[in-house]
């Protein structure tokens, strides 16, 4: 039984919650990576299309809500009604907001000068944009913009809400920090590696800036910025 010991620690109070946050990433991202994708529900539109929607939109919509529902819904779920806590304390607010507005004007400018030159990199132009027909229009790529900021709610909420902010009492800040970086720098595997190594710095930067601010916002306005104007310019540029 002694060897079962740390089993049973792990299940105990404080360890119960930093326990079920990695056991239920683990499955949530798994969940997402191959059933999530975009080409998936794409079949559920064709052929024929249901009604006026291409394949590439309706499956680029579904991907977004499904992440939207996957990685925002479910652990919002579990922290109001198995943790019992508010989502206040997963920065789900303005928090500061003063650092929230500063940071998010000193990096936004950058964030858009990097979609800027990622849409010059081939590999780049292969995956994004995730909607193929964002660029057809003023009006398809303004569709595309408020989809997409879905599911950047539901990603940044994942991983830097709920996995930051419910493992640091456990693990400490440096180390939620370090262990959101890997889950969110992992799941970019078989993207361009430019943007997989970019994950990496990004992860460190937004989950240090969550816990500055006490918010989710700048990192997610950083964020959206960084993909929207990547996918403005490879459709526009």
């Amino acid at each position: 039984m002694k060897t079962l010991q740390p089993v049973w620690d792990a299940l105990r109070p404080p360890q119960r919650k930093a326990t079920m946050i990695l056991l239920v990433a683990s499955v949530v991202l798994l969940l997402w990576k191959y059933y999530c994708a975009p080409e998936i529900y794409e079949v559920c539109f064709a052929p024929p299309p249901i009604g006026p929607v291409a394949p590439e939109v309706g499956g680029a919509v579904c991907h977004f809500l499904s992440t939207l529902l996957l990685l925002g819904v479910v652990p919002v779920l579990i922290v109001k009604r198995v943790f019992g806590e508010s989502l206040r304390d997963y920065g789900v607010s303005v928090g500061v907001v003063v650092r929230t507005v500063r940071t998010f004007l000193i990096f936004a400018p950058i964030f858009a000068i990097a979609g800027y030159v990622g849409s010059h990199d081939p590999a780049m132009l292969e995956r994004f944009p995730i909607n193929r027909h964002a660029g057809q229009s003023l009006s398809m790529f303004a569709l595309h913009a408020a989809t997409y900021f879905l599911y950047y709610m539901g990603w940044e909420f994942f991983f830097r809400g709920f996995m930051l902010f419910g493992l640091r009492a456990s693990v400490g800040d440096a180390n939620a920090v370090l262990i959101q970086t890997l889950a969110s720098a992992l799941v970019h595997i078989g993207n361009p590696a430019a943007e997989t190594f970019g994950a990496i710095i990004a992860g460190l930067l937004w989950g240090m800036l969550a816990l500055r601010t006490r918010s989710l916002l700048s990192g997610l306005g950083q964020h959206f910025l960084l993909g929207i104007t990547l996918d403005w310019f490879l459709c526009f540029g």
